[in-house]
């Protein structure tokens, strides 16, 4: 069912539509549970015969297809270049951006870039694709007030002014010279010009390998190959995604011959070879939320790093796959400071530091809400009951509080959940467009879409990096990551993360470092 008005606009052809183990020193077993409900969906079994259905199974069930949110892990994840596709794509492996619903692009200044659109591309309505679609796609996402989480993330408060100049012809600029417009276009996914901007969809009309059939709620979500795609055909007629919470689960159905791939596995759950680690750039890290106390007193952030034993959370839960992180970007992005080092794990300093707080008149005692998001990523559970029983020994009052993706969203993003309290959210970010604008602008500007605190300085600083380019752009972010460890101190960061796929012998994919964010079905193909 379409979202949006139906009714086609002159000249638009139509086609038929054909857990406490490492806090407490005890050790922790895990259950074993069956695979409940896995619908076969014409699937290959055990014996590793390729099946005509591609079945994958996630995490969670998506809160929205909506493509203007496709930056979200879990809409993105079935959205992006699979049923949605953007005007570029970057290339996770080495980098670069490459065509995709454009051919060229260029600028002379920075400010105004001009793109060359792809001929013969149609929607899954059977509409053609032009130069208004883009334009309304951007206008929409950016522009408007439909609050798109798109919108924080890549471009801010800044809106971009757009000309159509003929069907195959767009210009875009900037309010300043920004270098990486291009790079941040990259993240709309392109929707036909009839697509409200005033409500956002569920069920997305895009351009891509696979449209969307239908969406089970609560069951599944159905997608088949578009006939009329403009680029190469993919190599599975139809695809099913299915989602199971329990990682043990979802590896099980791999094992089994239930699903072909599951996401967000690791080695505990006895998947054995068709276990496929990947990097996948995130960082897991908490957000403090500055305005309450006991978190108003930077002493009591700076606390809340020294009491987390780090170093034991990667050994003990991740078995010593993932890094310590001092920053929210990895080696490999524009901005990574290379001389940052995680913060020691001392207890008694971060003992020391609450009984001054305390001494000074702060309240200490406030209760602080510790926001995680439930089957987020392997082991989640675990690790926010470590963390709880760390940051209480330190002498704060912290409550656990596991949530559901839709849940989890109204801490994440603004506007925050009010009259809450302190709130110490568990944030886990992805930082695949490869430069620190997309971590900065979001987590650490006073008023970013995922940021609880900042500074006038630290905001003129970010500003000023984002103008920068080459060697002096990436210096200039390493100064911003190295203000917030030592002046703002909104995060205590936890480890950069490795990621892993089951992926069944009948299929062959090779995860990268986008495989998370964007599992790209077009790219998976029979073993063989």
């Amino acid at each position: 069912m379409r979202d949006h008005d139906s009714t086609p606009r002159a000249g638009r052809r139509r086609l038929p539509l054909a857990a406490l183990s490492l806090a407490m020193g005890s050790g922790l077993v895990l259950s074993g549970c069956g695979v409940a409900n896995s619908e076969d969906a014409a699937g290959g079994g055990s014996d590793g015969a390729a099946p005509e259905t591609l079945r994958v199974v996630l995490q969670q069930e998506p809160p929205t297809l909506e493509p203007c949110e496709a930056n979200l892990t879990s809409t993105g994840v079935v959205d992006r270049s699979t049923i949605t596709e953007p005007l570029l794509e970057r290339n996770p492996t080495s980098g670069e951006l490459e065509p995709k619903l454009a051919t060229e692009w260029s600028s002379e200044d920075d400010t105004t870039w001009t793109f060359t659109l792809r001929e013969g591309v149609t929607f899954h309505d059977g509409s053609d694709f032009t130069a208004e679609d883009a334009a309304h796609t951007i206008e929409r996402a950016v522009n408007s007030d439909l609050g798109c989480n798109v919108e924080g993330y890549v471009f801010g408060d800044d809106d971009l002014e757009v000309e159509v100049v003929d069907d195959t012809t767009l210009e875009v600029t900037a309010a300043q010279a920004d270098p990486i417009l291009p790079l941040r276009l990259s993240f709309l996914e392109v929707v036909p010009a009839e697509t409200s901007d005033t409500e956002k969809v569920r069920e997305p009309i895009g351009t891509g390998p696979y449209q969307l059939d239908a969406w089970n709620a609560g069951q599944n979500i159905e997608v088949s190959a578009y006939e009329e795609y403009w680029g190469e055909a993919p190599a599975f007629p139809t695809a099913q995604y299915q989602w199971r919470e329990e990682s043990s689960v979802r590896a099980a159905m791999i094992t089994s011959g239930e699903a072909e791939i599951a996401t967000g596995l690791s080695p505990e759950d006895q998947i054995g070879e068709l276990g496929v680690p990947y990097p996948n750039n995130e960082t897991i890290a908490l957000r403090m939320h500055a305005e309450s106390e006991p978190f108003n007193d930077i002493r009591i952030r700076q606390a809340v790093n020294f009491a987390i034993d780090k170093e034991g959370i990667v050994s003990s839960l991740y078995g010593d796959r993932d890094t310590v992180a001092a920053q929210l970007v990895p080696e490999g992005v524009v901005g990574h400071n290379e001389s940052l080092e995680g913060w020691p794990y001392d207890p008694d300093e971060a003992k020391k530091l609450v009984e001054e707080a305390k001494a000074d008149g702060v309240d200490t005692s406030a209760p602080i809400s510790l926001i995680v998001r439930s089957a987020q990523f392997p082991r989640i559970e675990e690790l926010g009951q470590v963390l709880q029983e760390q940051l209480s020994q330190a002498g704060l009052n912290v409550n656990l509080k596991m949530m559901e993706t839709s849940q989890h969203l109204t801490y994440q993003v603004r506007p925050f959940v009010e009259d809450e309290g302190a709130i110490l959210h568990l944030t886990q970010h992805g930082n695949q467009a490869g430069d620190a604008a997309f971590t900065v602008d979001q987590y650490m500007l006073s008023d970013g879409a995922q940021s609880a605190f900042g500074t006038d300085e630290l905001d003129q600083m970010i500003t000023e990096a984002g103008q920068q380019s080459g060697e002096d752009r990436a210096a200039a972010y390493e100064e911003v990551f190295e203000y917030q460890n030592e002046e703002v101190v909104q995060f205590a960061h936890l480890a950069h993360q490795t990621g892993m796929l089951g992926i069944a012998d009948s299929v062959s994919y090779e995860p990268n470092s986008s495989s998370g964010d964007e599992l790209r079905l077009a790219e998976v193909t029979p073993a063989g």
